[in-house]
């Protein structure tokens, strides 16, 4: 430390009072003290006296490697251009994994992801939110699915009612495939009555072929009721399980109503009534289904996924990137563009040792 103290101090004497410290240490050495005290009297570094002495000139920048700006470093514009993408109204309420494939769309690229990231922290515009069993049963039979309605996933919450202890059920189906809500009703109970209604009427729409569908649920008492088991057996569709207490072996329907109840538009105070809430999950539905560019399938909407259209967005998300990285090659620096592949096949509990670790679909 002392030494850092005396350079600093040596880089701030002046050229003429160099040459009298030099004397004076000069002297003090000829009458018997060592060079370092000396030194260390007068408040210099003893390296700093020898250069002096050497007649080194150190006028200019002494450091070994002079500071060069990175070749690669986001221009002022682009950072200004982020800011104000990221508080648009269309895109404020978006992650920047939201956001940059939203414009990819629109053939416009600024900056990868971690740098949207790293502009956000220097302006404190990130907010973190958070809320915050296990068993020996065997775990349910690996499901793998490969195109839409194949594997469907399904579950049951509570929505706050205005009366403390009553509360309104909501029933959701998601194909995992495409990850598309495919069916949806709000009730003020839980039956397995309504279940196989709700069954029933998506089977219908989405014309389901028989012993085509395998649905997953927990184990409640309406998805083991009889009247839901005996419409799926009249129907040809087969039924699996979670273990009891295990939300794990459920991942894609607790994924899901945990995105119900974080979205920027779910109501903090009760639905004041059942239709309130049905309304309230119709438009929750239509955005996720239409609008919500999902993580898991490459940030396309559940929909673009169902219907096949992801292939060509997808496609055309590559070749914008590609064509990024042609024209100005110095801002990946020898890493690969953004993987925008399509993911050809969504797991539901497989097995350890089928379980492609590259694979973050494999749940």
């Amino acid at each position: 430390m002392s030494g850092d103290l005396g350079g600093a101090r040596g880089r701030l004497i002046s050229f003429a009072d160099r040459e009298k410290c030099c004397e004076l240490i000069g002297e003090a050495v000829a009458n018997g003290a060592t060079q370092k005290s000396a030194c260390e009297l007068m408040g210099i570094n003893p390296r700093t006296y020898q250069r002096w002495n050497e007649g080194e000139d150190l006028s200019g920048d002494q450091r070994m490697h002079n500071h060069v700006p990175a070749h690669n470093v986001l221009s002022e514009m682009t950072r200004r251009a982020i800011l104000m993408v990221i508080n648009l109204p269309n895109y404020r309420t978006y992650t920047p994994h939201q956001i940059v494939p939203r414009l990819l769309d629109l053939d416009v690229y600024f900056a990868s992801e971690s740098s949207f990231y790293r502009v956000m922290r220097e302006h404190s515009q990130i907010k973190h939110r958070s809320k915050s069993a296990p068993g020996t049963r065997k775990k349910p039979e690996p499901l793998v699915a490969v195109e839409p309605n194949r594997v469907y996933s399904w579950d049951i919450t509570y929505l706050m009612t205005p009366i403390k202890g009553l509360y309104y059920y909501l029933y959701m189906v998601m194909d995992i495939f495409s990850r598309k809500i495919v069916g949806w009703q709000v009730h003020d109970c839980e039956s397995s009555e309504h279940a196989a209604d709700l069954m029933e009427d998506i089977c219908h729409r989405e014309k389901i072929e028989k012993r085509k569908l395998h649905i997953h649920s927990d184990n409640g008492a309406p998805m083991k009721g009889a009247t839901l088991r005996a419409k799926m057996l009249d129907m040809d569709v087969a039924l699996s399980y979670s273990r009891p207490r295990v939300s794990n072996d459920n991942p894609y329907s607790e994924s899901l109503f945990k995105t119900v109840k974080y979205h920027y538009t779910f109501p903090e105070t009760p639905f004041p009534s059942l239709n309130n809430a049905r309304t309230w999950v119709s438009g929750f539905a239509l955005w996720y289904n239409e609008k919500h560019f999902h993580s898991q399938i490459n940030f396309v909407t559940p929909n673009q996924r169902h219907t096949g259209e992801d292939k060509r967005i997808l496609e055309h998300r590559n070749k914008v990137m590609e064509l990024e990285k042609l024209n100005n090659p110095e801002r990946w620096t020898g890493r690969q563009t953004r993987n925008f592949e399509y993911i050809d096949a969504v797991h539901l509990n497989p097995h350890k040792s089928s379980t492609d670790p590259k694979n973050k679909n494999n749940k």
